[in-house]
């Protein structure tokens, strides 16, 4: 999938007269590509358009029209958009309430090392977490990470052929699994193009 540049953004200006309709696009694409995992988890699938949506969002926010700081930008979430051979998310523990989500940010250090995605009945490609940064301590865990499922073309022919995509966390406080649905992996598809 092809990295954005600055000739791919809207300017602050074109930004503000099609934010409405952009928005409402986006935010139907993104439902498509949420994967929740169990009752805390959830999958937030990237993808070039999902990235060009958080840059846009950021620039508008922060009144950012230098070039240089637009570059600066753009080389921060490049990265999360998905290269052809693998998956790329957003992964969050959601826990609304302060004081519950720190106890289970506790109870789930590393789980982010644990997330997995599972063609068919294969062996589950673990994912790799927070490249960026490192999100855990010996404490606790982040509510927010970064990751990564490199499929490469032996895993992705398969999936691209219909193979089931399952999505899951083996960690020892929390064990889920979920299949996706065909509209969902139908989503991911273009993904690994």
């Amino acid at each position: 999938m092809k990295k954005l540049s600055i000739h791919d953004l809207y300017t602050l200006e074109q930004y503000h007269n099609v934010r409405g309709e952009f928005r409402q696009r986006v935010l139907e694409h993104k439902k498509r590509r949420q994967v929740p995992v169990g009752p805390i988890a959830t999958l937030y699938f990237e993808d070039r358009l999902t990235i060009q949506y958080q840059i846009q969002e950021m620039l508008r926010i922060e009144r950012i029209f230098e070039r240089e700081a637009i570059e600066e930008e753009l080389e921060s979430y490049n990265p999360l958009i998905p290269d052809g051979a693998n998956l790329k998310a957003t992964f969050m523990i959601e826990v609304p309430d302060a004081e519950e989500r720190r106890r289970v940010l506790g109870r789930l250090a590393g789980i982010e090392h644990r997330l997995y995605v599972r063609i068919d009945d294969l062996n589950p490609v673990f994912a790799t977490a927070d490249e960026d940064l490192e999100r855990t301590n010996e404490e606790k865990t982040s509510a927010v990470h970064f990751v990564r499922f490199e499929l490469g073309s032996a895993l992705s022919t398969p999936l691209k052929n219909g193979a089931e995509l399952s999505c899951g966390i083996d960690h020892p406080e929390y064990r889920h699994e979920i299949t996706l649905t065909d509209t969902q992996r139908h989503a991911l598809l273009p993904d690994l193009d």
